[in-house]
């Protein structure tokens, strides 16, 4: 595997990945993700998927609606893989790293492993469109959108770059929101499966919505 891999389509990516069921947490493709890694088995993962050359780590969440063990909780059915482009040594046993979303996939079967983490087969073909950079963004209310940010900075009292915002093409722009969002599992869930990034951005910006009206009943800022 060439170290600045090209993913053209589901062929590129390896059926078998590891993946690190972790909540909250939301990657999609062409998107950024900083992890801070320090327990022993998601270190073995790293050290070997940089071992195994492909640098592909498979992020999902556990499934809020059913539980399953506390030690191996059962997981949602789509997730996203990462490839690994940045890392560091912590000098304390930790690894922070960077993943950079690849594409979605849907989870087929865990597999029985020897490793300490959770492996599994997937699917990347229902998502063949993310393998296209910018699909869709046309279809995009961007409008809409911006509104719904610049009121809940306003409601929360917070300040962004806002020229850095309004120079930003609209795919980068709706997924580093979703990314970025406080929401809890099931909104990231819904704004991972969104069908396309019209869907994903009208999901952003009704959570959003709803946010700040329940701020503004309660009396209370919204969700931070």
């Amino acid at each position: 595997m060439p170290m600045n891999a090209v993913y053209r389509g589901p062929a590129d990516l390896p059926e078998t990945i590891p993946v690190f069921p972790l909540p909250g947490a939301l990657l999609l493709p062409r998107g950024q993700m900083p992890l801070n890694i320090f327990e022993p088995r998601y270190l073995a993962m790293i050290d070997d998927s940089l071992r195994d050359g492909h640098r592909l780590i498979g992020m999902i969440q556990p499934d809020t609606g059913h539980r399953g063990p506390e030690q191996k909780p059962n997981l949602y059915r789509v997730g996203c893989v990462g490839r690994i482009t940045q890392l560091s040594e912590t000098g304390d046993g930790r690894y922070l790293i960077q993943l950079t979303g690849v594409a979605r996939f849907r989870l087929e079967q865990e597999l029985s492993v020897a490793t300490l983490y959770r492996q599994c087969r997937v699917t990347y073909a229902p998502f063949a469109n993310d393998f296209i950079a910018r699909k869709g963004e046309e279809a995009v209310d961007r409008e809409a959108l911006l509104e719904a940010l610049q009121a809940f900075l306003k409601a929360n009292n917070l300040k962004a770059d806002w020229q850095g915002i309004e120079s930003a093409p609209n795919e980068a722009l709706v997924n580093a929101l979703a990314m970025m969002s406080a929401y809890g599992p099931a909104e990231k869930q819904a704004m991972l499966e969104a069908p396309d990034l019209k869907t994903r951005a009208e999901i952003l910006i009704a959570v959003t919505e709803i946010e700040l009206a329940k701020g503004a009943t309660e009396g209370e800022p919204p969700l931070q």
